[in-house]
């Protein structure tokens, strides 16, 4: 039962990042590729530094339903020290 909580929230956190780009690639017209990626890295860029302070909501809930899976688990205790 903890697997689709887990998974719901890393849909929602997906799926915002998702809604992101599509709004950038929806601004206009390109003129290749290349120029495309450079605005999603930008935005990608933009994201990362919203997001790089702030704080996971219930991160204790979701740690502790991603514990129960012994891969995960292993990880977790591999990176704890960074935290």
């Amino acid at each position: 039962m903890a697997a689709p909580f887990v998974r719901l929230c890393t849909t929602n956190a997906v799926e915002s990042i998702n809604s992101s780009f599509r709004k950038v690639r929806k601004k206009g017209a390109f003129p290749n590729e290349n120029a495309l990626l450079k605005l999603l890295y930008l935005r990608t860029t933009e994201l990362y530094k919203k997001l790089n302070g702030s704080k996971v909501q219930n991160w204790a809930m979701v740690r502790n339903q991603l514990a129960a899976n012994e891969k995960i688990s292993a990880r977790i205790e591999k990176y704890e020290h960074m935290i």
